[in-house]
């Protein structure tokens, strides 16, 4: 079976042509960085016009790439939510045209299930495993019991880790997107400012990062500070509560395998921590290779080829929305 899947939830314009045979066909991905550089950070009028501009400039390249006729695609998938409105807007109109052009059926992909299939990409993981989502505006914490079975475990109840790199990356006025920017700056400079770790010490899966963030400001508005050393103090902040929380995790579930997904990550300093926690701890990690780890039609992809197969197909009226839970969507579309 054969699938083009259409991600466009955030800022990212992906396309993916997928076979539940032969695996990733075809992938093509616009960022949209520099166009939204200016604002430090996403501007969604912008974003749902560069979607608009992108798309069918992007089809194009990936039929001449794969030579694949759209007339033998079986399905089509796309992300139906979470993200912003106009974009998943633009996103699902396009999948609805080709749908109706080709006469072929739609599959809903929920984007948080993206990325926690994204590993599977690579290699499958047993059932059950703990999912912790961190991205731009996610961080969560999942039971995955089985595909399309997910029961929230807990998250952060204000700012998520990604929002939090990219705010404290204006706070320092190092730019846009944040993330990356401070764990270069982090890796060159000494964790040496006491900043708070919310939440760390409760028994309790949920965080919070508004507080690491103000703590931040505190130490800019003071002035003279080392934007590598606050990088690092701020980085290591993040990381020992997503390690805490996600040993908690294990401990209250049982289960000791563990997906590591979202676009945080990508992240260097995370990456070698949880590698390490992982072999300290005795549980299995999975994380994604870099380019499935930030937003990307191939993980789309994945999901819908999941979902086809259990026979999940789209009224041609459906219409996205900003923000269904994922324990939701997996009773609604399973």
């Amino acid at each position: 079976m054969l699938t083009l899947a259409v991600e466009t939830s955030c800022d990212e314009t992906a396309l993916c042509i997928y076979s539940d045979e032969g695996g990733v066909i075809g992938d093509v991905l616009l960022s949209q960085a520099k166009v939204h550089f200016p604002y430090g950070g996403i501007v969604p009028e912008l974003s749902a016009r560069e979607h608009t501009r992108n798309l069918l400039p992007l089809l194009d390249k990936l039929l001449k790439e794969t030579e694949v006729d759209l007339r033998g695609l079986d399905f089509i998938s796309f992300t139906l939510t979470p993200g912003l409105i106009l974009s998943l807007v633009v996103g699902a109109s396009f999948a609805k045209a080709v749908a109706y052009l080709f006469k072929k059926p739609l599959v809903p992909v929920h984007h948080l299930e993206g990325h926690i299939y994204s590993p599977f990409l690579e290699r499958p993981i047993e059932y059950p495993f703990i999912a912790l989502i961190v991205s731009g505006g996610h961080t969560d914490l999942f039971l995955v019991e089985d595909f399309g079975r997910y029961t929230f475990l807990g998250g952060t109840l204000d700012d998520a880790v990604g929002e939090s790199y990219d705010k404290t990356a204006k706070l320092m006025g190092l730019g846009y997107p944040g993330g990356p920017i401070i764990d270069r700056l982090a890796s060159e400079g000494r964790s040496i400012y006491n900043l708070p770790r919310p939440m760390i010490e409760e028994d309790s899966l949920n965080m919070s990062f508004s507080g690491l963030k103000t703590a931040v400001r505190r130490v800019v508005e003071s002035g003279g500070y080392s934007k590598e050393d606050l990088s690092a103090s701020f980085q290591s902040a993040v990381m020992d509560v997503l390690e805490k929380k996600s040993l908690l995790a294990i401990e209250k579930t049982g289960v000791k395998r563990l997906a590591v997904v979202g676009g945080v990550s990508a992240n260097s300093e995370l990456r070698r921590r949880f590698l390490a926690l992982s072999q300290k701890h005795n549980f299995e990690l999975y994380i994604p290779h870099l380019k499935l780890s930030t937003d990307n039609a191939q993980m789309i992809a994945y999901a819908g080829m999941e979902r086809f197969k259990r026979g999940v197909i789209a009224p041609e009226d459906i219409n996205p929305e900003a923000n269904i839970p994922l324990e939701v969507f997996g009773r609604l579309w399973s």
